[in-house]
C-alpha cells in the first residue's frame, strides 16, 4: 500500500518508492540519505505534529512534515 511518509505511524517501517517536489527539495532529500529503495522508520511526531523524526539508513533524522508529504513509501 502506497502512502505518504507523514501517514506512518510511530514504529511503522517502509520502503520509500519516489520523491516529489521541486527539484531543489528533491535534492535536499536525497543529499541526506533519503534514496528510493531505502528502508525508512517512523521513530516520533512531534507534539504538534511538525517535524517527524525517521530513522533511515542507521541514523535518526528530522525533517518537516511537508517534506515528509513529498516522499511516497511502500508498507
Amino acid at each position: 500500500m502506497m502512502v505518504s511518509l507523514k501517514e506512518l505511524k510511530p514504529n511503522e517501517s517502509g520502503i520509500i518508492t519516489s520523491i516529489g517536489g521541486t527539484r531543489p527539495i528533491r535534492r535536499r532529500l536525497m543529499d541526506m540519505g533519503i534514496t528510493p529503495g531505502a528502508r525508512i522508520i517512523m521513530r516520533k511526531v512531534a507534539p504538534l505534529g511538525d517535524p517527524i523524526e525517521i530513522n533511515i539508513r542507521g541514523y535518526e533524522l528530522s525533517i518537516r512534515k511537508a517534506e515528509a508529504d513529498q516522499i511516497t513509501v511502500e508498507r
